[in-house]
């Protein structure tokens, strides 16, 4: 299947590891225009040079996602004309949902809901003058059924799905469709910090644990980045035109739900 993204523009967000990462180098594998947004400037630029270039134009944003207003004023530095918005933050710290602070709370909202909505109210109108955009929400299986350890997390993501699921029905009838892709356990950073505060805290070794989450899913094993962007990418397309409001889990089948 040709997905053909050429001449489209799209801002990923968390593309200096991990999944963000992946889902930037298989848009721009796939003909798309990319903005990079991170907030360290020396990985942006080492992955802006890892691009597939063929007379595209890629550029990058630093900016925290611990502050919407400088995120904002960030934006304004580009001509705002994304077809495509991947937004896309590494998760909040693990832990009891009942020994969480307030400001554990408020950070999380603030880095996963505000700043998604400051992205997708600076996007959405060119997206309505084009008749064309594609909003993904890179968020966690969590939204179908909490994860243990993740309290503040499993909380804020399934804000995320809410605000999403929201937006797909305001936002449908101007051609622009808005979905979530739910990962499993993948191998990023992020996994190995979860692995090893896991074994920590029931004193077992890395590699039990790692197992141990390896089984819990059908295909025993943990997804790569690049399988999560196959996913990514297909919704961002035209392909993917009448799919909407959607919570897709690519987990290998561990999220026992429907």
């Amino acid at each position: 299947m040709n997905l053909d993204l050429k001449n489209k523009n799209a801002l990923v967000c968390g593309s200096t590891q991990g999944i963000g990462k992946a889902t930037a180098i298989l848009l721009a594998t796939e003909g798309a225009n990319i903005t990079l947004v991170a907030r360290n400037e020396t990985k942006l630029k080492s992955v802006l040079q890892e691009l597939p270039n063929t007379n595209q134009n890629h550029n990058y944003i630093v900016a925290d996602f611990s502050n919407p207003e400088l995120l904002q004023s960030k934006l304004k530095e580009l001509p705002v004309a994304y077809h495509i918005l991947i937004n896309n933050t590494g998760g909040p710290a693990g832990g009891p949902v009942f020994d969480a602070t307030l400001s554990a709370f408020e950070s999380a909202f603030t880095q996963h809901l505000k700043c998604n909505h400051v992205l997708v109210q600076t996007v959405v109108p060119y997206m309505k003058a084009v008749s064309y955009g594609r909003i993904i929400n890179i968020i966690s299986t969590s939204v179908k059924q909490p994860l243990d350890g993740l309290g503040v997390s499993n909380t804020i993501r399934g804000a995320v799905a809410n605000w999403s699921k929201t937006l797909a029905n305001e936002l449908g009838q101007f051609g622009i469709t808005v979905n979530n892709v739910l990962p499993g356990a993948t191998a990023t950073e992020r996994l190995n910090e979860i692995i090893n505060n896991k074994a920590n805290k029931i004193g077992k070794s890395v590699e039990e644990v790692a197992q141990m989450m390896k089984n819990a899913s059908p295909a025993k094993r943990f997804a790569s980045p690049e399988e999560i962007a196959n996913a990514v990418v297909f919704l961002a397309s035209d392909k993917a035109s009448f799919i909407n409001g959607i919570n897709v889990p690519v987990d290998g089948g561990r999220t026992k739900s429907l």
